[in-house]
């Protein structure tokens, strides 16, 4: 089982501009003055499972021009998704730096497949012309020789991205990847000024094993395309990892919450801070959907009765 991670109790500090009280709430690391807005971000003591930051990628997209991005990745959505969406409000946009492991490992790998080997033959086969007479004719066929395979596949792998947050899953982080890693800056709070910045929700274990989870699907691609003859099946590979490393960075995300309907929970949309990839899902109308299966169906049918009273 893996351990929960640390906890990171509210802090109260004084606003250094105005004098107030400001609360800056647990899993984060940024907050507003309420009185005077000014920005403040906390250094809380590092804990076991729960380090410093190491990298931070700043935002290049401002509040302004991820909102644009957004609506117009909505209208563009197909035409099944629910009534009201492409009209919808995004009532709450917020900038968050999210916090994410970027590991990078040596991975080893014994692996066994079958290899498939192309050849052809002539066929030689009887059949009837067209005047019913029997008549032997020949073709060409292609076919395959299995053979297996086993080896040794090594290679370092690196910028394996996963998320360290709760609230937004690996699925999410991965709608809107890649970033840019070249971009990467040694963490200071002075880049957090002014954003939310959240602490990691998630213990670095499990996060450890989710990315060797990825590493391993990226492996096993590798292996896919490595294999040598003209097709191959039954790849297996047992992989390990050696000289290990993880950093945590904080990735800037817009987070946006699209409301359609009163009565209905708002969407949640997130847009990468660097490039502008959007991530995220819309209902769709299944009634919409029906309606034209409807609609095609009685569209046929009506094809088929001209087509019957012409003949």
């Amino acid at each position: 089982m893996t351990a929960p991670a640390p906890h990171s109790p509210a802090l109260e500090i004084s606003c250094t501009t105005c004098g107030a009280r400001v609360v800056v709430e647990e899993d984060l690391r940024t907050a507003e003055c309420p009185y005077c807005a000014s920005p403040h971000v906390v250094e809380r003591p590092p804990q076991a499972g729960r380090p410093d930051p190491v990298f931070v990628l700043a935002f290049t997209l401002d509040r302004e021009s991820a909102t644009s991005i957004v609506n117009s990745w909505i209208k563009t959505r197909g035409p099944f998704v629910k009534s009201g969406l492409k009209e919808g409000v995004l009532e709450r946009t917020r900038g968050v730096y999210l916090p994410s492991y970027l590991y990078g490992a040596r991975a080893h790998a014994n692996y066994t497949a079958k290899i498939g080997e192309n050849y052809t033959v002539t066929v030689t086969y009887t059949t009837t012309d067209s005047k019913g007479r029997s008549v032997t004719r020949t073709r060409t066929e292609t076919r395959t020789e299995w053979r297996d395979l086993a080896g040794r596949y090594e290679r370092y792998v690196t910028d394996t991205l996963v998320t360290a947050s709760k609230g937004i899953g690996n699925d999410e982080l991965e709608s809107v990847e890649p970033f840019d890693l070249r971009a990467l800056r040694r963490y200071s709070s002075d880049l957090l000024a002014g954003w939310i910045a959240e602490e990691p929700s998630l213990a670095a274990d499990e996060c450890r094993q989710t990315a060797q989870s990825e590493m391993r699907e990226s492996i096993g691609q590798d292996l896919a395309a490595f294999m040598p003859g003209d097709s191959s099946s039954n790849i297996r590979a047992d992989v390990a990892f050696s000289d290990e490393v993880s950093h945590l960075v904080l990735l800037p995300l817009w987070v946006f919450a699209l409301r359609y309907s009163e009565d209905e929970e708002p969407i949640r949309i997130v847009i990468n801070g660097q490039n502008g990839q959007v991530g995220g899902r819309l209902p769709i109308s299944w009634a919409k959907i029906g309606g034209v299966v409807l609609f095609s169906l009685l569209a046929l049918a009506a094809f088929f009765v001209v087509v019957g009273v012409f003949s």
